[in-house]
């Protein structure tokens, strides 16, 4: 490892940078050494606004690609390097909000049952019954399981933020029979190596295989059934502030965009032209 990269390494490590985010930002600055064939400490402000155009215009990346480069190099370049000169007058690129894909209860009971292995079993209805993101059902621990209380603990969760969700009476019983039969250690999921947890990308891989044994036509991802549960508690009326809560968001506009998928309060709406013509005899006359 280059000095240079130990020493943006530790700048990501001190303001407390998700790990994933400090892969993503070295990932990019060393593209762009690449691209150059030189250090990028070498390389000027121009060239990199060049490289920056290029992602656009010739590579035609994602405007969410585009804007983790973007900042990446801003981080190095000012914090790392402190240069003067920062990328602020290249802005970020708008990004489109796209609706998430959800299955119904239907297609959940199907991908449940396309499931062979009761390793397997616990970790996706872990995720669906929780609504937890993979990161954190990889990394629970056996005593994150609280069947006194009837939660789960999550910690460290996005944004370095511990939470508590419902621990679901189905769930436990899957989690006792999964125990009994694996007898996992301290990791709830651990991997090959026991003594560490499940990876992603496992989870991912297993995702993929049981949705194509289900013969489920939609893109399924272990965030597929995170967003399957917020949306299926949405359509049974809880609150949309305690799905907020377990789903770890900090703002409400985000917990929000499940209304948009919501078919159940978007049946329930009543459109205006058919309000009953009593309202409308009501309203005031110019």
């Amino acid at each position: 490892m280059t000095p240079l990269r130990q020493r943006m390494l530790e700048d990501m490590q001190m303001r407390n940078l998700a790990p994933l985010t400090q892969t993503a930002y070295v990932r990019a600055v060393a593209q762009l050494a690449q691209h150059y064939g030189k250090a990028p400490d070498r390389i000027s402000r121009e060239e990199v606004r060049a490289y920056l155009v290029e992602l656009i215009q010739q590579r035609q990346v994602s405007a969410s690609r585009y804007n983790q480069v973007r900042c990446a190099l801003r981080f190095f370049y000012q914090v790392t390097l402190g240069r003067e000169w920062t990328l602020d007058h290249v802005v970020c690129q708008k990004t489109g909000r796209k609706l998430p894909v959800v299955l119904s209860r239907a297609e959940v009971a199907r991908f449940f049952g396309a499931i062979r292995r009761i390793k397997s079993r616990a970790v996706f209805m872990t995720l669906y019954a929780a609504g937890l993101r993979v990161s954190e059902v990889v990394t629970l621990r056996v005593r994150d399981i609280d069947s006194q209380r009837m939660v789960i603990r999550v910690c460290q969760g996005k944004g370095k933020k511990d939470r508590y969700v419902m621990l679901s009476p189905k769930l436990l019983e899957v989690l006792r029979a999964y125990w009994r039969t694996c007898h996992p250690g301290a990791w709830l999921f651990a991997g090959q190596d026991r003594t560490r947890p499940l990876t992603c990308a496992a989870v991912r891989l297993a995702c993929r295989r049981i949705a194509r044994r289900a013969g489920l036509r939609k893109r399924v991802t272990p965030h597929t059934l995170r967003h399957s549960f917020a949306t299926h508690l949405l359509d049974a009326g809880t609150d949309i502030r305690i799905i907020q809560a377990l789903l770890g968001h900090r703002s409400l506009r985000t917990t929000a965009l499940y209304t948009f998928v919501s078919m159940a309060k978007i049946a329930a709406t009543t459109s205006p032209l058919d309000l009953p013509e009593e309202a409308a005899a009501r309203e005031p006359q110019p």
